[in-house]
């Protein structure tokens, strides 16, 4: 259907679906593009561009070479993409109801990745990395979750793919949430409380700090030290990595199709960022297009005010673990033995911000706002009350974000077309919500004393 300039077709469709055909055939990766390549990561005791035989001993070759690729596009393998089809492609939805509800002329698009098995966008590297290490003969994936979207979503795959499955969930999100705990464990997981008594990291902090709440920091170091002992077992990670954010643009690519079916393009894009895998899942497709000169969105990553890695962090190499067990990485961090206080609610609580999505930011392709938690879960409620869907807390950042910016549409009368991932449901995050009904929920102020603590411990990289 023909459209005239300033109208759009949109105006017939509040869902906008693909085929199974036409879930995508390729990961896009953007460091084919970018104007300067990303600082290599450094081996954590010689300081040097860490090899792949470095890698090994944590991630299969194929993840390795992904991991250091600069090809612009690499094949989702068909396994992979069968697989897929059990929740791809993702529906794109117009907010019209919540476009109602705030009385704005913009047209606000949210991506939904909460029909996925586990809930979230995470099974979309979870498949494929468990895909590659069955392949290399791989037993068993270890791995850590925050808010356990992650661990739900290895989980998941791993029962599949028919591979054993160990998890270190956060210890304030293990008590918070034990259903997400069950979940995990009825996919054939299991679960421990990080920090915990198993491992030398674990046992270390436990010592220092008995009633920590735990950090995905610590939660990583136990990962990877059980994965680095067992030569059957290698480590998975569900964000910040290269070839976990190369995964996850399947989200934009779907996306970018679903838009051009109603003869939309994207004026604003924003994304909720913790380590950035669901940001730079839709965002990094949308950047191609936009450093092409094809289209010329704002693109903007939200955070949460209790960890604002990419808004108050510092941009220098910083360990992705609190024991130091992992590579050097630059990237904008509040200090790797940083750990949020047990009151911010939901996930986004790593210490640092993916270094492509920081390497990004850097080059100023885009820009960064932190949202206090009391103003997202007003997003939430008002998106609850609207479209029907309770999100989970992590997007609710991006919602609020939403919300501000269609405000500023009814003053200046534009009708500007939004684009957000809603990253996943909320239905295991109950505590949460039922603290924010009870006015027991707080805003955390930026914690400049313990960031500074966390700061004073970096590695100095001469």
């Amino acid at each position: 259907m023909a459209t005239t300039a300033g109208e759009s077709n949109s105006s017939h469709y509040t869902k906008i679906g693909l085929s199974e055909d036409e879930i995508p055939t390729q990961w896009y990766n953007i460091v084919a593009d970018l104007p300067k390549p990303p600082p290599p990561p450094l081996h954590p005791k010689t300081l040097q561009p860490i090899t792949a035989d470095d890698l090994a001993p944590l991630f299969p070759m194929e993840l390795i070479r992904q991991e250091v690729s600069a090809e612009r596009y690499i094949d989702i393998p068909p396994e992979v993409r069968e697989i897929y089809r059990l929740w791809r492609p993702s529906p794109l939805f117009r907010a019209r109801r919540l476009e109602k509800l705030l009385g704005t002329p913009a047209r606000i698009y949210y991506k939904y990745e909460g029909v996925s098995p586990a809930g979230s966008h995470k099974p979309n590297t979870a498949v494929p990395q468990a895909y590659y290490n069955k392949a290399e003969g791989v037993k068993k994936l270890t791995t850590e979750t925050g808010a356990g979207q992650w661990g739900s979503a290895l989980a998941f795959a791993t029962s599949l793919l028919g591979m054993d499955c160990e998890v270190w969930q956060v210890r304030a999100s293990y008590d918070a949430k034990p259903h997400r705990k069950t979940m995990m464990e009825l996919w054939g997981a299991t679960v421990h409380p990080s920090p915990s008594p198993l491992t030398q990291s674990g046992r270390a902090v436990l010592k220092e700090t008995p009633d920590t709440p735990g950090s995905l920091g610590i939660a990583i170091s136990e990962a990877v030290e059980v994965a680095a002992a067992d030569p059957d077992a290698r480590y998975a990670l569900g964000s910040v990595l290269n070839h976990v954010l190369l995964h996850q643009t399947v989200i934009g690519e779907e996306a970018l199709k679903q838009l051009a079916k109603v003869g939309e393009t994207p004026d604003i894009v924003i994304g909720c960022t913790g380590g950035g895998s669901n940001f730079a899942g839709l965002a990094f497709p949308i950047l191609r297009e936009k450093m092409a000169g094809r289209m010329s969105p704002r693109v903007l990553a939200v955070e949460p005010a209790a960890c604002p890695s990419l808004t108050k962090g510092k941009y220098v190499y910083d360990y992705g673990d609190t024991a130091g067990l992992t590579p050097l990485v630059k990237m904008h961090t509040l200090g790797h033995s940083f750990v949020p206080d047990p009151i911010h609610a939901g996930g986004l609580r790593y210490h640092g911000m993916a270094p492509l999505i920081s390497h990004v930011y850097d080059l100023g392709l885009i820009d960064a706002i932190a949202i206090p938690q009391k103003e997202c879960f007003d997003a939430a409620t008002a998106f609850l009350r609207s479209e029907g869907i309770l999100p989970a807390p992590e997007p609710t950042h991006a919602l609020a974000a939403t919300i501000r910016e269609a405000k500023k549409c009814i003053e200046t009368g534009e009708s500007k077309v939004i684009l957000t991932t809603l990253c996943g449901h909320g239905h295991f995050d109950m505590s949460s919500y039922e603290k924010f009904l009870s006015g027991s929920l707080e805003d955390l102020d930026y914690p400049e004393d313990k960031v500074a603590a966390a700061l004073a411990d970096l590695p100095k990289i001469e």
